[in-house]
C-alpha cells in the first residue's frame, strides 16, 4: 500500500511564511506608497528647492521618523522578496544559506546606515 501524503499525516514545510509574509509586504508597501505621496507633496507644494529647503524639511523629527520607519519597512519588504527568491531558485541548502545570511547582513547594514544619515551629523 503506497503512502497517503495528502491529508492530516501530510509534512507541510514552509507554509508559516504564507500569510503573514504575503500580508507583511501589502503593509510595507503602502506605508512607503503615502511616504512617496508626503514626499511628493512636499516637493509640489515647496518654494525652496535647494538644499536648505531639503534640510528644513528633514529636520523636523517627525519627517526623520516617518523616513525611519519608511526605510525599515523597505528593507523588510527586500527581506522576504529576497528570502523567496533565494528559497525558489537556489536548491544548494548551504549556498542558499549563505546568500541569506549575507542578505540580512547587507539589510542590518543598510537600516544602521539610514539611522546615521537621519540623526548622524
Amino acid at each position: 500500500m503506497a503512502k497517503n501524503n495528502i491529508g492530516q499525516n501530510r509534512l507541510v514545510v514552509g507554509a508559516h511564511y504564507g500569510l503573514k509574509d504575503w500580508l507583511a509586504q501589502r503593509i510595507t508597501a503602502i506605508v512607503m506608497a503615502v511616504y512617496t505621496l508626503v514626499l511628493l507633496g512636499s516637493f509640489l507644494t515647496g518654494t525652496n528647492f535647494s538644499y536648505e529647503g531639503w534640510a528644513a524639511l528633514f529636520s523636523k523629527q517627525w519627517f526623520k521618523l516617518f523616513s525611519l520607519v519608511t526605510f525599515t519597512a523597505l528593507y523588510y519588504h527586500a527581506w522576504v522578496g529576497m528570502r523567496d527568491i533565494w528559497m525558489d531558485y537556489v536548491k544548494p541548502v548551504g549556498i542558499r544559506l549563505g546568500l541569506q545570511a549575507l542578505t540580512i547582513l547587507w539589510l542590518i547594514g543598510c537600516f544602521f546606515y539610514t539611522v546615521q544619515i537621519l540623526w548622524g551629523q
